[in-house]
């Protein structure tokens, strides 16, 4: 098991992390604008241009990498329901760049955004081998982002997984938004270890969104201290599972979640795509009656 000192750490990888002392190499979570993609669009047409994003849904798309996908194709995905805060994972940082530009200049749509890279990786995200590009999750936001933290797991199975938060307005008010990856599949002990780290955090905040690719369903037991926590926008996916629940992979399987803590869900859905082995799954929320307020920072 690794040790992980300091909340907002670049981490470069297993092979790559400094040795000293056991400490992370600090870093400043990006938040601004990416730099113009230019060149001709490819893939298919996009969806007709939406201009009005919807101020209390949020979302949640692992959006396959690798995967021979267009990045205009996942903006026309993230287009068609508009949502107020995403968070994607298997995420490179030059994809994410090219997915925000296209969302402006294709459909109208502006956000903030947040990158929160867990390791760097020139097979995936290209680069140069000396300085390859950026793999993790991120977070696209139609209201300004504060407070962000990027956290590494201590263990990350078969690669190196953790999440990134954020401090920013749904349904016009503050939420404490959450989006991790944890780890692969059959290494349910280490998901064990990751969700007692992220519990830890989200419970420091009254009103909190948790989302993200959770690699296992509804009943696994390493999920329980968030269900303690929070409640799945999907009320068929609640354990015990009734049948109900909706499937979010192409496996069959529900790994997908909008957990919701202080916020009540008024409607969800999985919207099937075929440009990603997951789903997007949108939960439109109601965040009134609850303080944002938190006990301590995370750390």
């Amino acid at each position: 098991m690794r040790g992980f000192h300091g909340e907002e750490a670049m981490v470069l990888g297993r092979g790559t992390r400094l040795l000293a002392g056991g400490l992370g190499v600090a870093c400043v979570v990006l938040v601004g604008p990416s730099a113009p993609d230019g060149g001709l669009f490819g893939g298919s047409a996009p969806v007709k241009a939406v201009r009005d994003i919807v101020p209390n849904r949020v979302m949640t798309w692992n959006i396959c990498n690798p995967c021979d996908t267009s990045d205009v194709d996942r903006a026309a995905e993230i287009a068609r329901y508009a949502p107020q805060v995403i968070g994607v994972q298997e995420a490179c940082v030059r994809d994410v760049e090219r997915i925000r530009d296209y969302l402006e200049d294709l459909h109208g749509l502006v956000y903030h955004v947040a990158y929160g890279p867990v390791l760097r990786n020139w097979n995936r995200c290209g680069g140069v081998p000396w300085k390859p590009g950026g793999f993790g999750q991120a977070i696209l936001s139609a209201a300004p982002m504060t407070d962000p933290v990027r956290k590494l797991y201590p263990e990350g199975g078969s690669e190196e997984r953790g999440y990134l938060a954020v401090t920013t307005a749904v349904d016009g008010r503050p939420v404490r938004v959450f989006t991790t990856h944890l780890a692969q599949r059959r290494q349910e002990a280490v998901r064990e270890g990751q969700v007692e780290v992220l519990a830890e955090a989200v419970a420091r905040y009254d009103r909190a969104v948790v989302i993200g690719d959770l690699n296992a369903v509804p009943d696994a037991p390493e999920l329980a201290p968030l269900w303690a926590l929070a409640t799945d926008a999907d009320p068929g996916c609640r354990p015990p599972a009734t049948g109900d629940c909706e499937v979010t992979t192409d496996w069959q399987l529900k790994f997908d979640y909008v957990f919701l803590r202080g916020a009540a869900p008024l409607e969800q859905g999985v919207h099937r795509t075929p440009v990603s082995d997951h789903d997007l799954v949108r939960a439109d929320v109601d965040t009134a009656g609850t303080a944002a307020g938190d006990t301590r920072p995370e750390g």
